[in-house]
């Protein structure tokens, strides 16, 4: 039986090391900016996210980062799924689907009308995966980004 374990402020260098991975096997890692300080003050001190980690047995498997949004025709929140990372060694087993169902599990707890999330269009595996699953690509949506390193960047 697959367990989940919320993040707590001693896990910010394991979930950095764990997005530092997830970044390389997206051939992202030269994007990754964050550090503990920056991770530990949003995640933590200004609860902008959330972090859970999918357990085996006492190891942490991999960790999912979410947040809230909020769908004004449904008039409620979602859940927002940032990043899903599973590690290598426990990928096809179960952990994926069910970290998936846990978040679905969080989303009926707090009344929320959708779980959504991104997924690079490269990343094969994982669009099959969530296919199996029953999810939707959003076909006729495009992404907009307004980006900065900084705040005074984003002005």
């Amino acid at each position: 039986m697959i367990t989940f374990k919320k993040a707590e402020e001693k896990d910010v260098p394991l979930i950095l090391s764990m997005i530092r991975e997830l970044a390389e096997y997206e051939g992202l890692l030269d994007e990754v900016i964050a550090d503990e300080a920056t991770l530990l003050h949003n995640l933590f001190e200004r609860q902008m996210a959330e972090v859970i980690f999918p357990m085996a047995g006492a190891t942490e498997a991999g960790f999912v980062l979410f947040f809230h949004n909020f769908s004004t025709f449904l008039g409620k929140p979602g859940i927002y799924i940032e990043d899903l990372y599973i590690r290598k060694e426990y990928r096809g087993k179960g952990y994926g689907k069910a970290t998936i169902e846990e978040i679905r599990r969080i989303a009926r707890g707090r009344d929320c009308g959708r779980v959504e999330w991104w997924c690079l269009d490269s990343n094969t595996p994982s669009i099959e995966f969530y296919r199996r699953l029953g999810a939707e690509a959003m076909t006729d949506w495009t992404v907009y980004r307004l980006a900065g390193k900084t705040p005074e960047e984003m002005r």
